[in-house]
């Protein structure tokens, strides 16, 4: 259970990654998988908002590097925050809460520190999508989840 709390933690991986694994591992209260998974997701989630932007500053100070790898960070969450711009929470909300590549709590909480949005206003967005997402994670894990695990030889 610790290791489907850590993998939801991990960037791009994130919940949707971590109710398969655990599934996968075995563990088979889907409901029990998905709280675990959101709790991990949302962990990072404040001091993300709170903290990326000195971070970034820092690296670009004494990693110089790494610059152009900060700056793409920037860029995509730039250009993915304008359809989060137009209204704020919902826009949070639904971009946290849509199970795609490049969406989540990460690139939620890195737009919303980009936009300057306060961690009261940003967190209750993003941890609705996470629930959200969640959700569906869990339902698609239910149903598609152990045909997939029986076609690789897996038996939960």
């Amino acid at each position: 259970m610790l290791l489907v709390l850590l993998i939801s933690m991990v960037p791009i991986v994130e919940l949707r990654g971590a109710i398969p694994v655990g599934y996968g591992l075995g563990i088979d209260n889907i409901w029990i998988l998905t709280v675990l998974a959101v709790l991990g997701n949302l962990l990072p989630v404040p001091f993300i908002i709170l903290f990326i932007r000195r971070i970034f500053a820092w690296i670009r100070k004494h990693l110089s590097k790494l610059d152009s790898f900060i700056t793409k960070l920037e860029d995509r969450a730039n250009s993915k925050s304008e359809k989060v711009q137009k209204s704020a929470f919902w826009g949070l909300f639904i971009f946290v809460a849509i199970p795609l590549p490049g969406t989540g709590a990460w690139t939620g909480a890195l737009i919303a520190a980009m936009l300057d949005m306060r961690l009261k206003k940003a967190f209750p967005a993003i941890a609705a999508g996470v629930v959200a997402a969640g959700i569906i994670i869990a339902t698609l894990v239910s149903i598609f989840g152990r045909p997939v695990l029986e076609l690789f030889g897996m038996k939960v």
